[in-house]
């Protein structure tokens, strides 16, 4: 049971069926919007959530689902089953296309993984289409809505014979207003047109009687008569008896074509019902990632257990303003069932408890609802609530009376199944009396062991609340240093309304605000006071765990910065000294071979003064050759630190050095020599020291292209496959024509554009544009278990 009639309107499910309905691609869908309703049945919920999560996940995944020829075509199948009627060729081209879509849902879901979208795959699992009635429709209509010239041999025939009357037709009136043209008769811009089914010319009339030939019409002036040559009559006529020939053949084909569609209307009529019932899954779960809607583990009796809900509509505003939305986490129980929310104005606590009452009410709807995974939810049989002022002048109702009246309904209805939602519980009538009707109704609610979130002011429900089992206190947290709200929930204490202070705060005079204090009493006070001690406490207490959490993931940050630069202090260590010793055997092999040749030189000299003197001369040369290679850089590198323009760098592990002239986010731009490239800011490492100009070798100075280009590198950090899917046609274009110009430079022999099958467009754009280019020698779809036609492969020479 769903009490008042107008519950939707109150806590905004109204407007998330409008946002459904918007979100629907045809009539079938809206048609079970406006049919969906709230159900109390745990085994149907589970199966409507678990078919809203499915597609959603369908649509995370980004994969291609049919989404286009919603057709509703109810009215065509019920017109289809009058005998002797037929449909037109609109009607078949939508039938065939969304029995189409139809088939092709069917197949992509039936085809996914096993275990997988188990609920829609039982969704359409006594559903089918023939391929053969597709097949026969297509035969008449083709894909552009039009009628196949080839539906029958006689259509064809007609429709050859037809064309070639109209050719000779066309011929001979140019021949008769060219005449017209050169005689005077017709304007200089005339040209052939129709009335009446007949092709005919414009004759200026004071000329009409020089043309033998039949009017037709005349213009509104009546300066232009619409005359029929007397030389084409026939041709009209013949080409007017064809017209009706191929008109009859048409119809004849169509009544056809309506009989074989109508021994198909039953399962066709279930096939439809599918395809509403896709569109609608669909808008729930596109509704559900708008809202960041979960599935929730599901239990049969009543249990709330939400972490980090919010309200939906709520979160949508928000997001649109670009403000953040507070989530709140909720928890009501066999043990604690009753939640008494209080604070300040202002502070949330009617949003809290609609969000309560739409999210309940949206789940057992079978929609997402707006909490963190892991959340549970349970079945309620009713939801009851009483909210806003419903003043009646015609029931002579006041605001009171009408609370009054929900309340009786509450405690004779509602019993350990239902859910009741009460904002500003007891107000309406003079406080004292209206506070101890409230907690007499509440102690009934308790009693009934009802499950409910309460808002309400009064000091007593408040208190009753802290020493009765099975309901709880909660608060809307409020900034009282700033006396701005918080719109946090908080479970397990009451909140103040912060009046007296709020009244000093905003300037109310002294006096008043101390009076007010006095006719409140000492006892309220102090209960006010202690609650904002205590609300004071707790942001202390919090502010300093944020502090401690922050310097803990400071110490943690550190403590990996320096363990990272250990072990790459300690790799590069042994990367050294390895090179090292490489060069030092390298050096001392060159040495003994130099020494041992210039000794075998004077030996052959038989020690001649001449050519020993020279062969120490060239050992001393080697020497000082070889001191000139040992390493004494101007510079050193440095790994850390972000990159700057203007930074000497190098590539890591080579010895180039150039100078960042710019920075795109995680590539830099790079000057080596007379050469600008784009390097991954992770392959640079930042130089610091003088760093020694060279001089220009003549390769460099005619351009050096290799040299300022690191064509390995290039080659290493490029990527044979580009994924252009769901790019505008010209960006995926332009994206495709740059990707193939680098593949080309650097010689690679294949490349892989992922496109997706979809309607095609932008897989015909990239074969179009590769087919044009000279390096590409041939193109061809990837192999079916890779993609299929989705993805274009193409052989470069």
């Amino acid at each position: 049971m769903i009490y008042p009639d107008n519950f939707e309107i109150k806590i905004g499910f109204s407007q998330v069926r409008d946002m459904l309905s918007e979100l629907c691609l045809s009539p079938l869908g809206r048609h079970f919007v406006n049919r969906m309703q709230f159900l109390a049945r745990h085994d149907l919920v589970q199966k409507l959530l678990q078919q809203t999560d499915e597609f959603k996940q369908l649509l995370e995944s980004d994969a291609e689902i049919p989404l286009q020829h919603y057709y509703d075509v109810t009215a065509y199948l019920d017109r289809a089953t009058l005998v002797g009627s037929f449909l037109d060729v609109s009607a078949f081209y939508e039938i065939k296309m969304s029995l189409r879509t139809i088939r092709s849902s069917l197949t992509f879901i039936s085809g996914t993984e096993e275990g997988k979208f188990e609920a829609l795959k039982a969704l359409g699992a006594n559903v089918a289409v023939e391929r053969s009635l597709i097949a026969a429709l297509d035969k008449v209509v083709d894909d552009a809505g039009s009628v196949r010239d080839d539906a029958t041999p006689e259509l064809q025939r007609l429709k050859r014979e037809l064309i070639h009357q109209q050719g000779i037709l066309r011929k001979q009136i140019q021949s008769i207003i060219k005449h017209a043209k050169g005689q005077g008769w017709t304007p200089g811009d005339a040209e052939p047109t129709i009335r009446g089914g007949r092709l005919v010319i414009p004759v200026i009339a004071e000329h009409k009687r020089r043309l033998k030939g039949l009017i037709h019409d005349e213009s509104n002036t009546g300066q232009t008569v619409f005359i029929e040559p007397e030389s084409i009559f026939e041709l009209n006529n013949d080409i007017k008896d064809l017209e009706n020939a191929y008109h009859r053949e048409l119809i004849r084909i169509l009544v056809g074509l309506t009989n074989t569609l109508r021994g198909h209307v039953p399962e066709l009529r279930k096939a439809y019902q599918y395809l509403g019932l896709l569109d609608f899954i669909r808008a729930k779960a596109a509704f559900a990632r708008r809202v960041e809607g979960t599935l929730p583990i599901l239990v049969k009796y009543p249990h709330i257990n939400w972490k980090e809900a919010f309200h939906p509509l709520l979160y949508l505003s928000h997001k649109q303003l670009g403000r953040p939305t507070v989530p709140m986490s909720l928890h009501l129980n066999r043990d604690q069932r009753l939640l008494l929310i209080s604070g300040p104005n202002a502070g949330g606590k009617s949003v809290s408890l609609k969000t309560v009452g739409l999210m309940q009410y949206m789940l057992q709807c079978g929609m997402l609802i707006s909490a963190a995974d892991g959340s549970e939810a349970g079945i309620f049989q009713d939801i009851f609530i009483d909210i806003g002022d419903e003043q009646s002048i015609e029931n002579d109702l006041s605001t009171y009376s009408s609370h009054l009246t929900n309340m009786k309904k509450f405690v004779t209805v509602a019993d350990k199944n239902s859910l009741v939602l009460i904002d500003e519980f007891g107000t309406g009538t003079e406080p004292v009396l209206g506070g101890a009707i409230a907690e007499a109704v509440l102690q009934n609610l308790n009693d009934s062991k009802v499950f409910g979130v309460i808002t309400t002011h009064y000091t007593n429900l408040k208190n009753f609340a802290e020493r009765t089992p099975g309901i709880v206190n909660g608060a809307m947290r409020y900034d009282h240093k700033n006396l701005q709200p918080l719109y946090q929930l908080e479970i397990g204490k009451p909140g103040s309304s912060f009046a007296i202070e709020i009244a000093r705060k905003i300037g109310l005079p002294k006096h008043i605000v101390d009076k007010a204090s006095s006719l409140v009493g000492k006892d309220k006070i102090r209960y006010d006071r202690l609650l904002e001690e205590l609300e004071s406490e707790k942001m202390e207490l919090e502010n300093k765990l944020r502090e401690v959490a922050t310097q803990e993931r400071k110490l943690k940050a550190s403590v990996k910065d320096y363990t990272d630069l250990k072990n790459y202090l300690d790799e590069s260590k042994q990367d050294i000294m390895r090179e090292a010793k490489g060069k030092a055997k390298l050096l001392l092999k060159d040495a003994n071979q130099k020494i041992e040749a210039t000794i075998q030189q004077i030996k052959q000299s038989q020690a001649e003064k001449e050519q020993t003197k020279q062969a120490r001369q060239e050992l001393e040369t080697f020497a000082t050759e070889v001191r000139k290679e040992e390493p004494r850089p101007a510079y050193k590198r440095v790994a850390a630190g972000a990159l700057k323009e203007g930074d000497n760098v190098s590539l890591v592990g080579q010895d180039s050095i150039g100078q960042v002239v710019g920075m795109k986010g995680k590539t830099a731009e790079v000057m080596f020599g007379g050469m600008k490239t784009y390097v991954k800011v992770d392959n640079l490492e930042r130089v610091e020291g003088q760093v020694a100009s060279k001089k220009k070798t003549k390769a460099e100075a005619g351009g050096g292209f290799a040299k300022g280009m690191n064509i390995t590198q290039r080659m290493a950090d490029f990527t044979s496959t580009l994924d252009i899917r769901g790019e505008y046609a010209e960006d995926a274009l332009t994206k495709v024509m740059n990707f193939t110009d680098e593949a080309i430079m650097l010689g690679m022999p294949e490349i892989k554009i992922i496109h997706g099958r979809g309607n095609g467009i932008l897989r015909q754009i990239v074969r179009d544009y590769l087919y044009s280019v000279r390096e590409v020698a041939s193109l061809g779809s990837e192999a079916e278990e890779r993609g299929g036609d989705g993805a274009t492969l193409a052989v470069l020479k």
